[in-house]
């Protein structure tokens, strides 16, 4: 009785149980019912942007929603939250052990009791490698932190690129739903000669093609549209019913070169996934040090009282040692310096293969503002060709093969202008995301809309 009221206090602190339900993974059904709280973003405008979804979603805020909503990043922030738990617990010295046993004599005699033996005892060793554990658990919630960052950015890139995606699909669409327009006063044409028999199947191919080619252009534009609109939806935490109007230019950034060496110089110490890197280094630097802490014998010392069956009571002292002959923790040891390793070597790479990467696209963009500047003239000469050529075919002075090949190429020429503003918000995105500071970009608006025919 007097064990049970000894140990009482101690149960009443312990944990309970409680039921969590699983939810139904339906997401949002409207953009009303998200929330995008500024407070602790990783992005600087967000402190800044005013969030009103109510005239629809800008880039910015579309951004804003994904990092505060995304599934993958609540999986990030569960990590968190286990590291977070694992300190905790890294901290915590061992329980003590309480050991009580009784002996009951078979037969009564005078002088003869029953006997019992209570002691109390602890690992010592576990004192010793505790300073290097916490050490370890504190640096490896920094990394996972570090990494929540990290994807908190990636995530404000892919929601920029997803919403130039969506954007510039709109604009292909746009553009190919005109041209089809356009295109069906010709198909009616050459359907009437056809069957008055004042044209023949073979002449009339390069019409019936035309058609065909932009009904399938639409049509794979429509595929490609719908994959970028359900990524996006997923992305935000929506349902896949839900609205989503998505306003203004997509975003552009432009660093100067002097701004992108600044920040491949300072790379290492800002760019939270190398932080995250280096919080994981020292990680497991603490980690061979407790391995190596752990090679000493393991000790416990106790301490008892007893009393036998003749009623004589002692005092005692128990030491265990574990004797250091075979294994000496020699395999944790050399497990523990071969994932330093790693760690070192994987570091070292990804330092590299980043630099070469913001080199190669750095020097990309420069080949697309050029490549920009050439289509967008040679785009607006076409359209130029095309409207002097409509006019022509409706006063009867053109063929329609001529004008059909000449919509064609004008045709041609703005979709490639929107796929090249698309590879060039693509790589930008990406550079931005590597420099790993939002506030390096000079933004400047880019329209995506090609021109009327």
């Amino acid at each position: 009785m007097s064990l049970i009221v000894a140990t009482a206090p101690t149960l009443s602190g312990c944990a309970s149980y409680t039921s969590l339900a699983l939810s139904d993974g339906r997401g949002a059904n409207s953009v009303a019912q998200l929330t995008a709280p500024t407070a602790g973003m990783s992005m600087p405008i967000a402190s800044s942007h005013r969030f009103d979804p109510s005239d629809g979603l800008d880039v910015t805020e579309v951004a804003m929603l994904a990092v505060a909503n995304s599934p993958e990043l609540r999986l990030k922030r569960d990590e968190l939250g286990i590291a977070r738990a694992q300190a905790f617990a890294a901290g915590l010295l061992p329980d003590p052990q309480l050991a009580l046993s009784a002996d009951f004599p078979r037969q009564s005699g005078t002088g003869l009791s029953t006997a019992y033996s209570l002691g109390l005892s602890e690992d010592i060793s576990a004192l010793l490698t505790r300073s290097s554990r916490r050490a370890a658990a504190r640096n490896q919630v920094s990394q996972v932190n570090l990494d929540l960052l990290w994807a908190e950015w990636q995530t404000v890139a892919q929601a920029r690129l997803l919403f130039d995606q969506v954007s510039n699909l709109r604009a292909q669409q746009a553009r190919l739903a005109r041209e089809q327009d356009a295109l069906a006063t010709v198909s009616g044409y050459i359907h009437a000669a056809l069957q008055a028999g004042n044209l023949t199947y073979d002449s009339a191919s390069a019409g019936l093609n035309a058609a065909a080619d932009v009904h399938k252009r639409l049509a794979d534009t429509a595929i490609a549209l719908h994959q970028a609109q359900s990524d996006l939806h997923l992305l935000l935490g929506l349902a896949p019913t839900a609205q989503l109007d998505l306003v203004g230019a997509p975003y552009a950034s432009r660093p100067t070169p002097a701004q992108v060496q600044t920040a491949l110089d300072d790379l290492p110490r800002r760019r939270p996934d190398l932080l995250a890197l280096q919080a994981g280094y020292q990680s497991q630097q603490a980690r061979v040090r407790s391995a190596i802490l752990a090679q000493f014998p393991a000790l416990n010392i106790g301490f008892n009282t007893a009393r036998d069956t003749s009623a004589v009571y002692t005092n005692g002292l128990s030491i265990g040692i574990t004797l250091p002959l075979f294994d000496r923790n020699r395999g944790n040891i050399a497990i523990e310096r071969a994932t330093r390793q790693q760690l070192h070597d994987d570091y070292a790479a990804r330092v590299l293969g980043t630099r070469s990467d913001m080199q190669r696209i750095s020097r990309d963009l420069a080949t697309l503002d050029g490549q920009l500047a050439t289509l967008t003239a040679h785009s607006r000469q076409l359209d130029q060709a095309r409207a002097s050529a409509e006019r022509a075919w409706q006063a009867g002075t053109l063929d329609w093969p001529t004008y059909l090949a000449i919509r064609s190429n004008a045709l041609g020429a703005d979709l490639d202008l929107l796929a090249t503003q698309q590879q060039r918000a693509m790589q930008s995105i990406a550079l931005e995301a590597l420099l790993g500071n939002t506030d390096l970009a000079t933004h400047s608006p880019v329209s995506t809309q090609a021109s009327t025919p």
